[in-house]
Formats: C-alpha cells, sequence, structure tokens
C-alpha cells in the first residue's frame, strides 16, 4: 500500500509538470514582445517619447509575470508571492519615466521573461522526449500483436509477435523512466520559478519583529518560527503560537526560504493586502542572521527535549516488563496453581459448586493474562515485533490483512514498542469506532526508518486534535524521533503512517 500511495504521489506531480508547461504556454509566447516594448521605450524615453511603451511594456511585463505566478502556485505549489506595486511618481513624463525605470523589480521581471521562452523550450523537449519514447514502444507492440503494422520491419528485426511482446515489455521500464523525468522535472521547474520569481529585497540588520515594526508601522506585529519536526508554530521563547483565524482583526503571511517553510508574520488585518507586507516578508525570509540563529537555538532545544522524553519512554517500558514479569511469575502463577488444585478437589468431591469457581477463576486468569499484556506483552518481549503484529491481527474483531517486511535481527526495543503500540491502539479504535469491514496493517524497514502503516475502509473523520488515544500515540511516537501522519476522510476511512528512526 505505501508503494502505491508513492507511485501516486510522483504521477501526480508529473502530471502538475505536464499542466504547468500548457498552461503557461501563453506566458512563453508573449514573452519577448513584452521584453521588446520594454526595452524599445526605454531607448526612446532618451528623446523624451517612450513612455507610453515604457508604461505598455512595463504592464505586460507584470501580466505575464503574474500569470506564471499564478500557473506555478497552482500546479507547482510554488507559493510565490506577489510581486510589489509599482512605484507612483507625481513628476512630469521624464520623471515618470525615469522612476519606472529605476524599479529593480521590473527589471528582474524582464529579464526572467527574456530567458522564459529559451528554458521552455529545453523543458518542454525533456518532457517529451520519454513521452514519445514510451508512445513509440506502445504502438509498435501493439501493431506487432495484432499484425496490423504499416511497417514490417524496424531496423534489421522483422516486427513479429515476439517483437512486438518485447517492444511491450520494454514499455514498463520505459514508463518508470517517464514518471521519474516528470517528477524530476516538476522539482526543477518549482526550484526554478521560486529563485526566479520571489522578489527580493535588501534587509537591514536587527531583530526581526523590530524590523517589520519599524517598516510597517505596525508595533502589534509578531513573528512566529515554523519547528519542522513538530509541525508547529512558536514565538522567540519557544511557545505555542495559534495563527489567527479570518475575521478576528489580525491577520498573517507566511514566510519561506529555498521552498521550506520558515515563518509567519502576524499583523493588523488592514495590511493584509499592502505590497510593502509582501516586501518585508521577502526580507524576513532573506535576512538572516537572527531569525537563523533563533532556529537554530529552537531545534537545539527541540532535540534536548527528544532525547529527554526517549529515556523517560526507555525507564517506563522497562517498568512496565518488570511488572509484566512480576504479574506472570507471581499472582498468574498462583492462579494457576489454584486452578489446579480445585480441579484436584473437584475429582475427590463431585461438588457442582466447584465448576462455578472454576470458572470464574478461569475468567479472572484470563483478564490477568490480558492485563499483563497490555502493561507490556511477553510476545514483544520474547519473540519481537513481527509475531506480537500478527498476535494482535489475530485478536482483531474485524479482518486484518498483514504484510510484514523486516529483519531477524531485533530493533531498539522503544522503536519496537512504539511500533506495536501504534498498531494496538489503532486496530482498538478500528473496532470500536471505524464501523470496518477490513484493516490493513504494514510493518516494513527502510533504510533509515521503521514505517507502520494502519488502514481501514470504515467511516473515517477522526479528527487528529481531538487528544484521547490518537495524542497519546503522537507522543509516543515522538520520543523516538518519529513522525505521525493520519489521513481520515469523511467515508474513505482512516489511515495512520508512522516513520520511526532507527
Amino acid at each position: 500500500m505505501i508503494e502505491a500511495l508513492e507511485l501516486d504521489r510522483r504521477l501526480n506531480r508529473a502530471g502538475h509538470a505536464i499542466a504547468y508547461l500548457v498552461v503557461s504556454l501563453p506566458v512563453t509566447l508573449l514573452a519577448w514582445p513584452a521584453v521588446a516594448l520594454l526595452v524599445i521605450g526605454a531607448a526612446l524615453s532618451v528623446l523624451g517619447i517612450g513612455l507610453p511603451l515604457v508604461v505598455a511594456g512595463a504592464t505586460a511585463c507584470r501580466t505575464l509575470a503574474k500569470l506564471d505566478r499564478r500557473a506555478a502556485n497552482r500546479w507547482l505549489d510554488a507559493q510565490v508571492p506577489r510581486y510589489p506595486g509599482r512605484t507612483r511618481s507625481n513628476g512630469g513624463a521624464l520623471r515618470r519615466t525615469l522612476d519606472l525605470l529605476s524599479e529593480r523589480g521590473l527589471w528582474r521581471m524582464a529579464a526572467f521573461l527574456t530567458i522564459r521562452p529559451l528554458l521552455a523550450l529545453a523543458l518542454i523537449a525533456v518532457a517529451l522526449a520519454p513521452v514519445a519514447v514510451l508512445a513509440v514502444l506502445l504502438e509498435l507492440g501493439v501493431e506487432g500483436i495484432a499484425g496490423s503494422a504499416e511497417v514490417d520491419y524496424i531496423g534489421p528485426w522483422a516486427l513479429t509477435t515476439a517483437l512486438g511482446v518485447l517492444l511491450l515489455a520494454l514499455a514498463l521500464p520505459a514508463a518508470a523512466l517517464t514518471i521519474a523525468t516528470l517528477e524530476t522535472l516538476y522539482r526543477v521547474l518549482c526550484v526554478i520559478t521560486r529563485a526566479v520569481m520571489i522578489p527580493r529585497t535588501g534587509g537591514s540588520p536587527g531583530p526581526v519583529r523590530e524590523m517589520l515594526a519599524e517598516s510597517l508601522g505596525d508595533r502589534s506585529i509578531s513573528v512566529a518560527y515554523w519547528l519542522p519536526d513538530r509541525e508547529k508554530f512558536v514565538d522567540e521563547q519557544g511557545h505555542d503560537v495559534t495563527l489567527p483565524a479570518p475575521g478576528s482583526g489580525r491577520a498573517w503571511t507566511a514566510v519561506e526560504r529555498d521552498g521550506r517553510r520558515v515563518a509567519a508574520i502576524l499583523h493588523d488585518a488592514s495590511l493584509d493586502t499592502s505590497a510593502e507586507l509582501v516586501e518585508a516578508a521577502a526580507a524576513a525570509s532573506s535576512m538572516a542572521l537572527d531569525n537563523e540563529r533563533l532556529r537554530a537555538d529552537l531545534q537545539a532545544r527541540v532535540e534536548e527535549l527528544r532525547l529527554s522524553r526517549y529515556r523517560i519512554m526507555e525507564a517506563g517500558d522497562a517498568a512496565r516488563r518488570r511488572i509484566e514479569r512480576n504479574l506472570h511469575d507471581g499472582a498468574q502463577q498462583q492462579l494457576v496453581a489454584l486452578a489446579l488444585d480445585l480441579r484436584m478437589l473437584k475429582a475427590r468431591l463431585k461438588d457442582d459448586a466447584i465448576d462455578d469457581l472454576s470458572e470464574r477463576l478461569a475468567s479472572a486468569l484470563a483478564e490477568l493474562r490480558e492485563l499483563a499484556r497490555g502493561i507490556h506483552p511477553a510476545v514483544l518481549t520474547d519473540r519481537g515485533l513481527a509475531p506480537a503484529v500478527t498476535s494482535l491481527a489475530e485478536r482483531a474483531t474485524v479482518p486484518v490483512d498483514v504484510q510484514l517486511d523486516l529483519p531477524e535481527e531485533r530493533l531498539p526495543a522503544p522503536v519496537e514498542a512504539a511500533a506495536y503500540f501504534l498498531v494496538a491502539e489503532a486496530l482498538t479504535n478500528v473496532a470500536r469506532y471505524a464501523e470496518a469491514t477490513r484493516a490493513w496493517v504494514e510493518v516494513k524497514l527502510e533504510p533509515e526508518a521503521l514505517v507502520v502503516l494502519v488502514a481501514d475502509d470504515g467511516v473515517g473523520g477522526v479528527d487528529p486534535s481531538a487528544g484521547g488515544g490518537l495524542r497519546g500515540l503522537d507522543d509516543r511516537v515522538a520520543t523516538v524521533g518519529g513522525t505521525l501522519e493520519i489521513d481520515s476522510p469523511i467515508g474513505e476511512g482512516t489511515r495512520l503512517m508512522a516513520r520511526l528512526p532507527v
């Protein structure tokens, strides 16, 4: 199932890369005429007659850049902010022309549009080459098998049924190569568009919040920093930050760096559409030292906290194993011995009351064993993760398909425990709430992580923020440095996937 999800993601990216190239075709065709209009107007401005052409060329360049930005954000998820607004001037025609021509953002757009057709041509060629090869292999393969080919030979080889089958077989790796090429093209397009299209401003030194408050005239402004390993925003002191909701009078603007989320600027809602805010956000994303130092410090604190939680969990698991052994070797063994004594007593006395007492004792013994298994399963300690997960699936109240790809050697005990309790809690939730008819469990070891996937075909609609057992699972996964993803569309079942570093 994990491979199927990854293939779907790659196909989606490949399709988006092609869609972006197609949708942005008008920008490619009109780029050089727009730049030519701007350059000719700039040249004629020396004679004092170039202002209309400069304005027309600048408007055309801005419009094309705007269209390209929207296409990149829609199909490449580039998240490119809007370009700064045009500088206004109240002087004469010459002054307005000079002010317009002095805008660095305008010439940055013009430079991008100049290389845009050449870049698009190269990328289209890269995209079409593997697609064309795949199409030819499929066409010739089908025609060879059907005997309907218009050609009898491909080079020195006759186009027979056997060759047709071979060509179709070659189409499989060609299809994989096509998908890989288009996915790589998607990444390249995203990097290029962000590198070229994101506006640049040169921020002044000083704390980020003070600089933004001074430049925007909003003393209530604040900066929330994104912690990717914990997937939340924090302030300068490391406290959690909730982004303002629409209609609250506050708004926020995202700041990214090299395609990665860095921070969010929280400001008054009246500044939400200000071009100056976009410039300030871009400056904050490129400034620097203060931001990078703060983020590094927060990351160090998070790492220290993670290691501390890891040690606490190890101690807790050791205590669980000790309690489980004590229950097994102490109370449980005494109950077993008592049950044997009752059987011997029944054989002597032939009393029906002893049967009732034996049943109650057996029930108590079963409950004690279940309690010991819940504290820390003996099968996990003695035999490892694979038998423990299989045991969970066998005891589940719905049919469970299990796929295990684990090495013979044992994994670290905290990782095995985290994986086991993730599967146990997930299957418990399936039985209680999902109304599912089937569940799937997949546990596989990748080069750097243990991947645990639990899915069902139930009603879905799980809210990860609701707390309860899911919150406990998230905490347990986090203690070993892992991540937990929950996907639960209403009516489409629930999927939990954890990645646990090993």
